[in-house]
């Protein structure tokens, strides 16, 4: 997700906090809030998301990707700006979405298992 790892100046610990500014800038949860919201203990969150939530979620990271090629940033304090910047036009997006829909996106709702696309309809 991020720039090369060993010229972006992040230690590979803070990768878990520049994912949790992601997430938490787009979902208002940071990762380990966004799993208790779903009542998860050590599944992955990943796989327990909606459809519209991983698709969000994954635009936030490609475009923080994006951004972080873009702006080539060195250091955690830099990152933390991309990262920040790549989470906000992924809630600005969500945002759009929800006007539309009527509804949240976030939700306690769990995509694994569901049977068919049919069955996803109307949960979120």
């Amino acid at each position: 997700m991020w720039q090369i790892r060993n010229r972006c100046g992040v230690k590979d610990s803070q990768y878990a906090t520049l994912t949790d500014i992601i997430t938490k800038e787009w979902s208002g949860f940071t990762t380990r809030e966004y799993k208790e919201f779903k009542g998860l203990k050590k599944e992955n969150l990943r796989d327990h998301m909606t459809n519209l939530e991983t698709a969000i979620n994954t635009l936030a990271e490609a475009f923080t990707t994006e951004l972080s090629k873009k702006n080539n940033p060195t250091g955690f304090a830099e990152n933390r700006i991309v990262a920040k910047a790549g989470g906000k036009v992924a809630k600005q997006t969500r945002d759009n979405m929800e006007a539309q829909l009527g509804r949240s996106i976030v939700s306690r709702n769990n995509a694994k298992g569901l049977q068919n696309p049919e069955e996803q309809k109307g949960i979120e």
